[in-house]
């Protein structure tokens, strides 16, 4: 079968009614989304869009998303997807960060950041769809683009589909580091070899191909660098794209069984959840469709891993990639078993080497700090963070703080983090950004953010707080305080006050000796 170039994304000529986005009981034809894409990106350039310039973009899962992404994309201007759980404060910093001067947000989502909105942003609002104001329990007001604010669906298509030849234009994803401070990851333009690379990586890693009978179904919000790069991807394609407004492990399988699924970008938190689900309802709904499963973002327990491949047949595969690398490693289910406990090996264009702390090659089997890229994808920059950029890098590798060994057949295992950073539910979460907040509190004298294990989500945040003398606090306060300047997700839920921190002979808080009482049982949250 041939394809057609509309927009900057090549598109199956597949049945018209074979390619479409579902959400819940909408859906959008392929020709219809791209002659939206067209609209929008006339209408972006008449907002003074010139230059590479950004746009924000804070939005679930819709319609919307593919428009904006794509019609920023036409004009060579990076979209900047950003997490729609945060606050004023947060996506203030982003938007004056990137340098974003447009925002295209969800109605409801408006009044947990109207605050730390510039004056001189252009705001234009897409009303809240009903299947996704359902699952996010959004009261009917707030769905609606409130009165005096641009309405996208309005404003797009008051504009002629632009016939400018498109530019093409990879996301900005604002990422953390050890200091908590978010940077930009803003990619170099990809040279047409590249391209052609980064297409069959995406068939190996994710297993999406260009004019195949593939139904994706979208759990995991696109915000995120890997579920945007899957959906993104699948759209390129021409897939038919599912999308489930939030996860939920039987609508899950009910939609599996209605729309025939056959792939899906899934995080271990969503099996354990799966796993749990009683027998009955697991057994209640056809799976057969099923035919590649691609995990990512957190560690998998081997013994997770094994019950979904019991269940749903060897199609769980897993990648191991960031952001900044891309996907250089990946394995199938096969190697799985073979391997309990692997992240894979270096596929196509990947490269990976683990370093002793001096800086020379680990031998097989021996721990160190994993360096890695996939070479299919262009190098990347920190936005306006050139230092950051140079102190991740070692022979044109980049590290993100792991640590981990290489077996003698080239199949790499993680051991621990380099870093702080703590990964719940697939989310990336940075305990120096919270303490920062936490310090900010009356009668916090000092505190320590870190990660401990959990059943459900791998980890999860435990805050141990040195008071003030004197000071009256509850961990209730403190979860209300640091609300009210973080995401939800960034509440630690464990708090345990102490009458002092350990502290190593510089003065530094003993992060790991807090660790080891929370392991040996000797730390308790408070109540």
């Amino acid at each position: 079968m041939g394809s057609k170039r509309l927009t900057d994304v090549t598109v199956s000529t597949r049945p018209q009614e074979a390619t479409m986005i579902i959400s819940g009981d909408r859906s959008i034809g392929y020709p219809e989304i791209h002659t939206r894409i067209a609209r929008a990106a006339t209408g972006l350039r008449t907002l003074g869009l010139r230059d590479g310039a950004p746009v924000g973009m804070m939005l679930r899962n819709d319609f919307a998303f593919f428009e904006v992404a794509g019609a920023a994309a036409a004009l060579g201007s990076p979209v900047v997807p950003i997490n729609w759980h945060l606050k004023a404060e947060e996506v203030g910093y982003i938007l004056a960060d990137s340098g974003a001067d447009i925002l295209v947000c969800h109605a409801d989502l408006l009044p947990q950041i109207r605050d730390g909105l510039p004056d001189h942003l252009r705001l234009l609002v897409v009303a809240t769809p009903p299947e996704i104001a359902a699952a996010f329990n959004v009261a009917p007001a707030l769905t609606k683009v409130p009165d005096g604010m641009t309405d996208w669906d309005s404003w797009r298509d008051s504009h002629a589909p632009s016939l400018a030849p498109p530019i093409g234009a990879s996301p900005m994803f604002y990422t953390s580091g050890t200091t908590g401070q978010p940077k930009g990851v803003r990619r170099k333009p990809m040279r047409p070899e590249q391209l052609a690379a980064s297409a069959r990586v995406g068939g190996i890693a994710y297993g999406i191909k260009p004019n195949e009978d593939q139904v994706i179904l979208m759990n995991g919000p696109m915000y995120h660098s890997a579920p945007n790069s899957y959906g993104m991807l699948a759209f390129r394609n021409g897939c038919r794209i599912v999308l489930e407004p939030r996860f939920d492990p039987e609508d899950m399988l009910q939609l599996i069984a209605r729309h025939g699924v056959t792939h899906m970008h899934m995080v271990p938190t969503m099996f354990v959840r799966l796993l749990r689900l009683p027998e009955e309802v697991k057994s209640r709904y056809d799976l057969s469709s099923l035919r590649f499963i691609v995990h990512g973002a957190a560690p998998c327990p081997p013994q997770v891993k094994r019950a979904m491949i019991d269940w749903w047949g060897p199609v769980v595969h897993e990648y191991f990639g960031s952001t900044e690398t891309g996907i250089p490693v990946w394995h199938s289910a096969e190697e799985a078993l073979r391997k309990p406990g692997t992240v894979g090996r270096a596929i196509e264009g990947g490269i990976v080497r683990t370093f002793r702390a001096d800086g020379q090659p680990c031998a097989v089997n021996e721990p160190g700090e994993i360096f890695m890229r996939q070479t299919a994808t262009s190098d990347f920059d920190y936005h306006g963070k050139a230092e950051a950029r140079a102190e991740a890098g070692r022979d044109g590798l980049v590290s993100v703080g792991d640590v981990g060994y290489l077996d003698e057949d080239g199949y790499l295992f993680l051991c621990d983090r380099k870093r702080d950073m703590v990964i719940s539910g697939g989310v990336n979460i940075y305990p120096a950004e919270i303490e920062n907040a936490l310090i900010g509190m009356t009668g916090v004298r000092d505190c320590a953010v870190f990660g401990v294990p959990d059943d459900e989500f791998g980890e999860r945040l435990f805050a141990c707080i040195e008071k003030e003398p004197g000071a009256a606090l509850s961990s209730a306060a403190v979860q209300q305080f640091l609300r009210g300047h973080l995401a939800n997700f960034k509440v630690p839920k464990d708090i345990q006050f102490l009458d002092a921190l350990p502290r190593e002979a510089s003065g530094k808080i003993f992060k790991r000796k807090l660790r080891d009482l929370h392991k040996d049982g000797s730390l308790r949250a408070a109540t």
